[in-house]
């Protein structure tokens, strides 16, 4: 996408006193759970969750059927670069085949109930649990998160040559687990580069009670609350941002995504979810990419959480570029480093 501007280095573009300067020191689970803390929750109740179909059991694609088709290239149309280009965001469908969908949510279930010692798709304490950086200890992340058919779809939606990767994460709503807060990413990711887009990998279908990710379009939206001051003690935040954009009658895109779909949204576009009123976990791997080239911030806050987690040995200013952040478009066996 190439948008160069200059960022500002706190939250809204106006978070003066409000003492988020200092950086995380908890680790990342831990910023979850005071995250989804933020978000205001009008309507959240304790009634009965919906049940949802079971997802179906049976053969799933081997380790090199997935390789395959994770490695086959998505043809992108014109439109769909237009419309990112203009709402700073595009839903894609058949980015993955059901097989290889189910065989993803088999493994994510597994890791997350290892980490947290608990049974997914029940009732959990109302909490968003997350783990981070799996595809450096685990073969079959590894192949989703340095996928070249994901990476590729991200550097021309960017326009970008070479795309690196900020990190992946897994993350679960767990059933009864409340609102995401609205936010955008440029809050989170210690870049200073808008060439930044996090592709956002549903484990299964994701129905409207479900809380699929819900994107505020045109991207444009983000100038109507550059106002509004964060605040990391309460929901105000995220009340006035949905107060706005009532206001301004911006368009929320909060419709489901079928197995296979996955969405794409560039670091300045506004988005949320709503509630898990359903019996089924909301499983996700969410990657986040960024263009070659791109700096620290000079000052990062504790917005962008355990970012040195991502970047070791980076230091506010310097380029982002460790060990951990490998060029993934295009291949590193297709180019000269």
């Amino acid at each position: 996408m190439n948008t160069k501007s200059s960022r500002s280095l706190l939250v809204g573009g106006n978070a003066t006193n409000t003492g988020i300067n200092q950086q995380w020191e908890q680790d990342n689970q831990a910023w979850w759970d005071w995250y989804v803390t933020l978000a205001d929750n009008p309507d959240q109740t304790d009634g009965a969750l919906l049940e949802v179909p079971t997802l179906p059991v049976g053969s799933v694609p081997d380790d090199q059927a997935i390789a395959d088709e994770l490695s086959t290239p998505y043809d992108l149309s014109s439109d769909d670069l237009i419309f990112f280009r203009d709402n700073g965001y595009v839903k894609l469908k058949l980015v993955l085949s059901a097989g290889a969908v189910l065989r993803l949510r088999q493994e994510l279930v597994r890791l997350l109930s290892e980490e947290f010692e608990t049974v997914l798709d029940q009732r959990n304490a109302n909490r968003f649990l997350s783990m981070e950086m799996m595809w450096l200890n685990n073969a079959l992340v590894r192949k989703y998160v340095l996928s070249p058919r994901i990476a590729k779809i991200a550097a021309d939606l960017l326009d970008v040559a070479r795309i690196r990767l900020y990190h992946d994460n897994i993350l679960s709503k767990e059933p009864g687990c409340g609102r995401t807060p609205w936010h955008y990413d440029d809050h989170h990711f210690p870049l200073a580069s808008h060439d930044v887009v996090t592709a956002w990998i549903p484990a299964q279908p994701i129905p409207a009670a479900m809380g699929p990710l819900a994107f505020a379009k045109p991207i444009c939206a983000y100038k109507l609350v550059e106002h509004i001051a964060f605040s990391k003690f309460d929901t105000s935040y995220d009340r006035k941002v949905s107060e706005v954009f009532r206001d301004k009658d911006i368009t929320v895109d909060a419709t489901p995504f079928q197995i296979g779909e996955v969405s794409f949204h560039h670091n300045l576009s506004f988005h949320t979810a709503a509630a898990n009123r359903t019996t089924q976990s909301r499983i996700v791997l969410a990657n986040t990419y960024f263009a070659d080239g791109a700096r620290v911030l000079d000052q990062p806050t504790m917005v962008s959480g355990d970012w040195q987690k991502f970047l070791p040995g980076v230091e506010p200013g310097g380029v982002a570029s460790s060990e951990l952040n490998p060029v993934c478009w295009p291949p590193e066996s297709d180019v000269d480093d």
